[in-house]
């Protein structure tokens, strides 16, 4: 096996490769690959480890030695999958190797935007407490979490993890319908149509991977749905969500608040509508969620598992 790592650095410069060094008998490895760099770094190789690196048609054509590819993420948009198997390229991802870490980020995000955590702290800082004519503030309305209802769409790995969390806090979880699924009872929890589920959800978290049937999964109409104190949660993919429609619907105070860490374009180096410096009660992390050390080196030993497996 002569293995070579489009874009190492994306698993951070503290992981441990050598599970899959190991396995494939040594390891090429660059940090990160441009476009016009892909072909001359991948021919000779047969195997390919990457991330974010984008591999289409012209790559297997240009690269016939390569038979796999072992992307080190869950998601494959990434990889021309059409022509992967038109070329014989098999193509393997990593799943449920982030279900504590995400689930612990997804909660964070619900915890702060419930309590109000930022707005508070930043109320601090600029001087309100100390001009508080009594022993506190409570400016900014909290939400106490049990009792309330937590609605999951997406009930895989990370879904699950989250439900779990969810429970502890006293919450009761329900699951919503994707396009194409049925109501029915999952592991004990009702799953119900989607309208349904935005009418009557306290907190509603995204779960569910980007396909042209989940694309806006939640727009201005679903915005609209939703309770006016609910709270919309993305640690999933960018795209689920009409994100012009989102930070408008926080501005109007259609919803209560808004926690995603993925936008539409990753990096946002032409903007975003959710980066904006006027909407209330949102919070945007950079694609972290996934990002604890132990959840980058399951990544790697996975991955080595799967290759090993060929």
């Amino acid at each position: 096996m002569k293995a070579v790592f489009l874009d190492a650095a994306t698993l951070g410069h503290d992981v441990d490769l050598e599970p899959i060094e190991e396995v494939t008998g040594g390891l090429t490895c660059y940090p990160r690959t441009r476009p016009e760099e892909v072909v001359e770094r991948l021919r000779g190789f047969d195997t390919l480890l990457v991330n974010k690196v984008v591999i289409g048609r012209e790559h297997f054509e240009a690269c016939p030695e390569l038979k796999t590819i072992a992307v080190v993420a869950t998601g494959l948009n990434n990889i021309d999958l059409q022509a992967a198997n038109d070329h014989g390229v098999e193509v393997m991802n990593v799943t449920n190797y982030g279900r504590s870490t995400v689930s612990q980020h997804t909660m964070a995000l619900i915890l702060a935007l419930a309590t109000r955590l930022l707005d508070y702290d930043r109320d601090v800082r600029a001087g309100r407490w100390g001009e508080s004519d009594m022993f506190c503030l409570m400016n900014h309305p909290i939400m106490e979490l049990e009792g309330k209802t937590l609605g999951i769409i997406g009930y895989g790995d990370l879904g699950q993890g989250l439900a779990e969390r969810a429970k502890a806090f006293g919450m009761t979880v329900v699951l919503g319908c994707r396009p194409g699924q049925e109501p029915g009872t999952v592991d004990g929890y009702e799953r119900i149509p989607l309208d349904y589920l935005l009418e009557t959800a306290d907190v509603i978290s995204l779960h569910c991977l980007l396909t042209e049937s989940t694309r806006n999964l939640i727009g201005k109409k679903e915005l609209e749905r939703m309770k006016p104190r609910a709270l919309l949660i993305n640690t999933s993919r960018g795209g689920l969500v009409d994100e012009a429609a989102l930070a408008e619907a926080l501005r109007n105070g259609e919803i209560a608040g808004a926690g995603f860490d993925v936008l539409t374009e990753e990096p946002p180096r032409n903007g975003n509508p959710l980066l904006a410096g006027d909407i209330p009660n949102l919070i945007v992390t950079p694609h972290s969620a996934w990002a604890s050390r132990e959840a980058r080196q399951r990544i790697v030993e996975i991955t080595a598992e799967n290759l090993a497996s060929l």
